[in-house]
């Protein structure tokens, strides 16, 4: 009898898949945590900064810390399209280490601002780099993770987010403790700044030796592995292609991906709310319940919730690629963290109140690498480039939208209880959304075909 049954021949599959996604997996997704883990740093230490000096020393308001947080994302949100277009062509290891550099000079060079218009300037220019990461990171998983396997991948690379305040908000705290100490006359936060910058000028050097564009060029896989990876993609992504063959122009126009960047907006409504705000929150503890905490202890509560967002990131997203199920995967948390948050305001303690801030950032968390494949069920090449760049770009938003609505809503009220209801109901509304899709017809192949 043949070895070459199909059950045999499935079972060499397996094991050949299992063997080839184990060395892809540990020889870049540690590279790429570190990669995003500086890039999150970078955009949200602003959110230490804050109390921790910069507001009473440039003299802002809540309004004006909230304006400087959120015009990262205009010059952000300007190029993801034109940036991921051109990852798509130059390759991964170039074009990702251009974007590192660059933002890396921006990003210490907020050491330097003056007064609150040097700050919007250099948060405009900061965003303007950093354009194109975060897409270009999702595109670049769809060269190397098949669909069954994108979720746990699109998870582990996400933990740079919780990890970054599980890590980084202790450290940014530490650093603004210690400036003075260590550059005498020059203020603590302006010292995170400065130090935050460098280690994205150094890994997008490294970049340009470490990175592999795609598994046709990955020296570090056996021949067999590397034919075998480079089938397996190039057959999925011919597949959707075949079905649903969108040029750049009518995937940016789908209805579809304009939804799918409503239903990201709320859960980077929530992220980014609680990104920029909870430093503060935790230091309202004295006003509101008598609390007395240092800026490192602020760094380290604030770490808290992240931390039990890393294992439900991980737990979330190995169930939703187990199952093969997207929807719910996305719906059920954007509904559990939207009723958390508004409960938050009505706890007694700082105890209870971190409890529902911490359910709702295990909800964020858990949302965010599931809700990622579902853009690439219909788009492919090009297309997909261009389609999770927009769905990013418009979902991003969200990131001006929160520290700005909810620094706003904070000083017209005198507290943050509006500012969170917003963020409650955003991310509701993105919950029902999702459902929506679920229930809504599938893009036509026919029409996809169809060019403009």
């Amino acid at each position: 009898m043949s070895d070459t049954t199909p059950s045999s021949t499935s079972t060499a599959d397996q094991a050949m898949e299992n063997r080839v996604l184990k060395k892809v997996t540990w020889r870049l997704i540690p590279f790429i945590i570190a990669m995003y883990f500086i890039n999150y740093l970078d955009r949200t230490n602003i959110s230490i900064a804050g109390p921790g000096g910069m507001n009473e020393e440039l003299g802002l308001t809540a309004t004006q810390f909230g304006f400087a947080a959120g015009i990262f994302f205009f010059g952000y949100l300007m190029l993801e399209v034109p940036s991921n277009l051109a990852l798509h062509r130059f390759g991964a290891r170039i074009w990702l280490a251009r974007i590192l550099i660059s933002w890396g000079l921006v990003a210490s060079a907020m050491a330097f601002v003056t007064n609150e218009y040097w700050l919007y300037a250099l948060r405009f220019l900061l965003g303007v780099a950093e354009a194109g990461f975060f897409p270009g990171i999702v595109l670049y998983l769809t060269y190397w993770f098949p669909s069954s396997r994108r979720a746990r991948a699109t998870a582990l690379f996400m933990l740079a987010i919780p990890l970054s305040n599980v890590i980084g908000a202790p450290l940014s705290s530490w650093l603004v403790s210690q400036g003075e100490n260590i550059l005498g006359g020059f203020s603590g936060w302006r010292f995170m700044f400065l130090v935050e910058g460098f280690p994205a000028v150094i890994l997008g050097i490294m970049c340009l030796f470490y990175l592999t564009d795609r598994p046709k060029d990955a020296k570090w896989l056996e021949p067999e592995e590397r034919d075998w990876l480079s089938a397996r993609m190039e057959a999925e992504e011919s597949s959707t292609a075949h079905s649903y063959h969108y040029p750049v122009r009518r995937a940016l126009l789908q209805p579809r991906v304009w939804a799918l960047s409503f239903v990201y907006f709320g859960a980077v409504y929530g992220l980014y709310a609680l990104s920029f705000f909870l430093p503060t929150i935790i230091a309202g503890f004295s006003e509101t319940f008598g609390t007395d905490f240092s800026i490192v202890e602020i760094g380290f509560i604030t770490a808290i919730p992240y931390s039990f967002g890393v294992i439900a990131m991980l737990l979330w997203s190995r169930h939703s690629d187990k199952t093969g199920e997207r929807v719910w995967h996305v719906a059920l948390p954007l509904f559990v963290g939207g009723a958390a948050i508004p409960v938050a305001l009505y706890m007694s303690s700082p105890f209870t109140t971190m409890i529902a801030v911490t359910i709702c950032c295990m909800a964020i968390c858990a949302t965010l690498p599931c809700f990622w494949p579902l853009p690439q069920t219909f788009l492919a090449g090009a297309a997909a480039a261009a389609g999770i760049a927009l769905v990013n770009s418009l979902g991003n938003s969200a990131g001006f939208f929160a520290p700005y609505i909810t620094g706003g809503l904070a000083e017209l009220t005198g507290t943050q209880n509006a500012g969170l209801w917003v963020v409650g109901l955003t991310m509701i509304a993105a919950g029902v959304v999702t459902l929506v899709l679920k229930a809504a017809p599938k893009p036509d192949a026919a029409d996809a075909a169809t060019s403009v």
